[in-house]
């Protein structure tokens, strides 16, 4: 195997692999995406595009999780930890390489940062006029002092660098904050973000170093609740992205004192992926899957209209399985639910196998091939066609799921 193959399968290994049931269709359609180009006429108008559309209203389709990736070489101010740019660590290294590909900037050298919004034009232009993607900056990792973590920060986009990128493209970009809870100026960072129009705040606690259940955070809850930003976070286990590595600060369960202070918080991927405490059951409670702790607190009527899960990411190998299936079928949720891609996640090709959902019963066999073809031009459609197209015990999602942007404008 050549190095670039050898490393990119170690990189999917490293963002969870294949699951062990699906492990005879990895990689369906390679490591590297082809990056192709214009959406064919056969496939754009094709009926499975169309009815994915039907009912739908774009504009009020915001993707809600999609992630600024670059590398810093304008003057986005994007910072990338030398270890994601080094071979002596093949994993870190590997997820750099799978996520420029999947960005399809990987051949853009001095100017990655600009091919990779360019792209996103390009997709964006391909769904249907009116719809936007969310995209979020992603703070640095801080230490208990307070302070900026450099070694533990994987990489870094500032709050600027997603409002500008929003403000220059309005027609395809809100964007999100990201505001670490332990800075000193943590509140000044979330108002000045609101003034400037972010639609949220993005959290990734395993990565960043920050406990959601410390009263360290107390001040920032009672910051973001008054202005009525949701705050986006991400439970349950971690891989996409290496940083402080503390996997316990992911547990949903962690979230209740954001709640209590009445935060609007939306669980990333449902937190559909690894174990957690059962802090119920006190501190050495037992190991439970993660997603059965954001259903438990989903069934609590306390924390109706306030707790929301996003389905982003769901359809991975790594994560497609019973805790999908339970979201398509719990219509009682749907109103509570909100659809993001993870772009570029859709890209990262073996992290995805739409056989596997065949094999699961959750997508028609006769729509597989179509969904590849896809999927090989455009990620972002992919992403929205699949997920219209799935069932469980003739349940699917609603159009209600992908029509955000009035829960994002609810207090703006």
């Amino acid at each position: 195997m050549k190095r670039r193959g050898f490393v990119l399968a170690a990189g999917a290994l490293a963002t969870g692999g294949a699951a062990l049931a699906a492990w005879r269709l990895w990689p369906e359609q390679g490591f590297w995406n082809p990056c192709l180009a214009r959406l064919p006429r056969h496939l754009a108008e094709h009926e499975l595009v169309r009815a994915a559309w039907d009912g739908i209203d774009p504009p009020q389709v915001w993707d809600a999780h999609a992630h600024l990736v670059g590398t810093g070489d304008s003057a986005s101010g994007i910072v990338v930890n030398p270890r994601m740019e080094s071979l002596l660590d093949p994993a870190q290294y590997a997820r750099r390489l799978f996520f420029l590909n999947a960005g399809c900037a990987h051949d853009a050298p001095g100017s990655v940062d600009r091919a990779y919004v360019e792209r996103m034009h390009n997709l964006i232009d391909a769904m249907r006029p009116g719809v936007k993607l969310l995209l979020f900056a992603f703070d640095r990792a801080y230490g208990e002092d307070g302070r900026p973590d450099a070694e533990r920060t994987s990489f870094y986009v500032p709050d600027a660098y997603a409002r500008d990128t929003a403000r220059a493209h309005p027609q395809y970009f809100e964007w999100a904050a990201s505001v670490h809870p332990y800075r000193a100026d943590c509140i000044e960072a979330l108002e000045q973000a609101r003034r400037d129009g972010a639609r949220a705040v993005k959290w990734l606690p395993a990565a960043m170093g920050m406990d959601p259940a410390s009263p360290r955070c107390d001040r920032f809850y009672a910051a973001i609740a008054k202005l009525g930003l949701p705050l986006i976070t991400h439970a349950g286990l971690e891989r996409a992205v290496v940083g402080t590595d503390s996997q316990d600060f992911g547990n949903p369960l962690r979230l209740r004192r954001a709640l209590e202070a009445g935060v609007r918080v939306v669980v990333a991927h449902c937190a559909s992926m690894g174990q957690d405490r059962d802090l119920d059951k006190g501190e050495g409670g037992p190991l439970v899957d993660s997603f059965e702790l954001f259903a438990r607190m989903m069934d609590e009527p306390r924390w109706q209209g306030r707790l929301f899960g996003d389905v982003s990411a769901m359809t991975q190998i790594n994560r497609a399985g019973p805790a999908l299936a339970r979201t398509l079928e719990r219509d009682d949720w749907h109103a509570r639910l909100l659809n993001g891609s993870d772009y570029p996640l859709p890209g990262v090709m073996p992290i995805f196998s739409v056989d596997y959902l065949v094999t699961l019963g959750l997508v028609e066999r006769t729509a597989a091939t179509v969904l590849k073809e896809i999927r090989a031009h455009n990620p972002l459609l992919f992403d929205f066609v699949l997920k219209r197209h799935l069932r469980s015990n003739g349940k699917g999602f609603p159009k209600e799921v992908f029509e955000t942007r009035a829960f994002f404008e609810l207090r703006s």
